[in-house]
């Protein structure tokens, strides 16, 4: 299986997408709320789920973090009703693909449960297939605009990956 080849969903005609990051502050709840629009504008939502969480306990039931909900709402992105959550093995039973931000969120994955639904986000990346999504919690407010930059073109990229996914019998 390729990087880039989604899983096989767990019921027919419907998908579930969830972003995996560090304390699900930053970068996963991002891309959930990008993914999300674009699902929505492309005629898709009522058929895919979209959700984040993080591989900490740090952040739980917090809202996102102030400077990326900026950064989303500058952009005309609603970004107010994520609360954190954590990742736990159930999620492989739960979830169709968890797209990991980072080579560590990946490896942290594979070894939490079913590796056949784990991907780096990056993976589909149409500029730098592979890459990386930089933290930005610790810089300033460039690091943010930089990550939702990478975040919504993958997210564009990721969508007809989806709906192929979704439209297969």
């Amino acid at each position: 299986m390729t990087p880039t080849a989604l899983p096989a969903p767990h019921s027919p005609g419907r998908y579930r997408v969830a972003f995996i990051c560090t304390g699900n502050i930053c970068r996963s709840p991002s891309a959930d709320v990008v993914l999300e629009h674009l699902l929505d504008e492309a005629g898709l939502l009522d058929r895919v789920r979209v959700g984040s969480g993080g591989m900490r306990e740090w952040h739980i039931g917090k809202p996102m973090d102030p400077r990326s909900a900026s950064t989303l709402a500058a952009r005309g992105y609603e970004a107010t009703r994520h609360r954190a959550r954590q990742v736990t093995a159930t999620w492989f039973d739960e979830e169709d693909v968890l797209l990991a931000m980072d080579q560590g969120h990946l490896e942290e994955l594979s070894e939490l449960g079913n590796s056949e639904r784990v991907r780096l986000f990056g993976a589909f990346d149409p500029l730098t297939p592979g890459v990386e999504v930089p933290d930005p919690y610790y810089g300033g407010s460039e690091g943010f605009e930089e990550v939702l930059d990478m975040i919504e073109r993958t997210c564009r990229a990721l969508v007809p990956h989806i709906e192929r996914v979704v439209a297969s019998p």
